[in-house]
């Protein structure tokens, strides 16, 4: 079967602009383990673009090395024109300030209080944050996006699930990332609070303008928050489109995901 067949085109709205992530035949194998085969993708500014696929299909990985911390086989990563592969420590260390990543167990410091947590980035790149004397207007203004402003002197083991993926998230918004990763940002959480990060993250991107890239099982969150949604299946761009096209299709390999 030829990889391309059942791959929509990108909109016409959006084939002018330039591309503010892009990959291109992406391929990486572990000894005769053959995950990525030629994954392609565009993210472009202000879209959320949803990848589904199964576990083990590849997501991880692909995310791995669009962050440099895997180096791919083959193709090529760039990053608001940046190729990933070819930069040194210091720049790539420099361009991850721009990529927000939203880890699917929060990652919170257990350490430390919400505040010291979201203080920790602003720590980790003084280089561009250097000027800053009293970190407390950035974070107020991170919690205050995601509605917790109360909890900036608790402890993550006083949050409930739903409250640490949200401080997580404003420890990403910190930054003002013009990207931001999500891994499976529903996972684990009840129906009621998934629909509350759901909507959350339409906030965020109306308000930021940011362009982000979901990885989730979740159906319905898939639905409510992508503009587009990619199926990477035996490791490529199986299908892309939106919601209401992958859903009326006929393929049975597109079909599996919306059942």
């Amino acid at each position: 079967m030829d990889k391309t067949q059942n791959i929509k085109e990108t909109p016409t709205s959006l084939m002018d602009e330039e591309p503010i992530l892009e990959i291109k035949d992406l391929k990486k194998a572990f000894g005769n383990n053959h995950v990525l085969n030629g994954f392609s993708l565009n993210l472009f500014k202000g879209e959320n673009l949803v990848i589904m696929g199964k576990s083990g299909s590849g997501k991880s990985v692909m995310i791995k090395c669009l962050v440099g911390l895997i180096q791919p086989d083959s193709g090529s990563i760039k990053v608001m024109g940046k190729a990933i592969t070819t930069l040194n420590r210091t720049d790539l260390d420099e361009l991850r300030t721009e990529i927000g990543f939203l880890f699917q167990g929060s990652a919170l410091y257990d350490s430390m209080t919400v505040r010291e947590n979201l203080e920790f980035p602003l720590r980790r790149h003084k280089s561009r944050f250097k000027n800053i004397t009293d970190t407390t207007p950035l974070v107020m203004e991170a919690l205050e996006s995601v509605g917790l402003v109360n909890a900036i002197n608790l402890m993550p083991s006083e949050l409930s699930g739903g409250m640490k993926r949200r401080i997580a998230l404003a420890r990403t918004l910190i930054l003002k990332p013009k990207i931001i990763l999500y891994d499976e940002p529903t996972s684990g959480l009840d129906p009621i609070t998934s629909k509350e990060i759901i909507a959350l993250m339409r906030k965020i991107q109306k308000k930021y303008n940011t362009s982000s890239l979901i990885i989730t099982h979740d159906v319905d969150c898939a639905r409510v928050v992508s503009e587009r949604i990619v199926l990477l299946v035996n490791g490529i761009n199986y299908a892309e489109g939106t919601y209401k096209e992958l859903a009326a299709s006929k393929d049975q390999n597109v079909r599996a995901f919306f059942k």
